[in-house]
């Protein structure tokens, strides 16, 4: 009883996940992939603390290919120089967590996941009437 219980939740939240994403503006798709990977990380470093080191390289693993999505995600001709900024400290933040995982350094952990928190807080202050451009 308990089994089908829990397989009900987790069929219920892949449902709400897909419909979050499937009736999200493209502003809230970034949101949510800035939200994801950080979730990741956070999961990520307490793997890495309990000392489940294949769960800490496969959540880091999915951290990066949320990485890879949003910046392949970018439009460098429209974005110019910050989109280049952006593609650039994409591929730096890949690179730094390909390190974490080799060395399961949480201090590395920590510098991309401030890192994706700063550039979370700047989409989140784009205005409301530019979101929707």
């Amino acid at each position: 009883m308990q089994t089908t219980a829990r397989k009900n939740i987790d069929v219920y939240t892949q449902v709400n996940k897909y419909s979050g994403v499937t009736d999200a503006s493209p502003h809230r798709l970034v949101e949510m992939l800035l939200e994801g990977a950080l979730e990741k990380l956070a999961k990520a470093k307490y793997f890495l603390k309990r000392g489940e080191l294949v769960t800490k390289g496969e959540t880091i693993g999915q951290a990066i290919a949320i990485i890879g999505g949003l910046q392949s995600g970018l439009n460098i001709d429209a974005g110019g120089e910050l989109a280049e900024n952006l593609d650039r400290l994409y591929d730096y933040m890949a690179r730094r967590l390909l390190q974490a995982n080799m060395e399961n350094d949480e201090n590395i952990i920590d510098e991309v996941s401030s890192l994706l928190k700063e550039i979370k807080t700047g989409w989140d202050a784009i205005p409301a009437e530019i979101r929707n451009k």
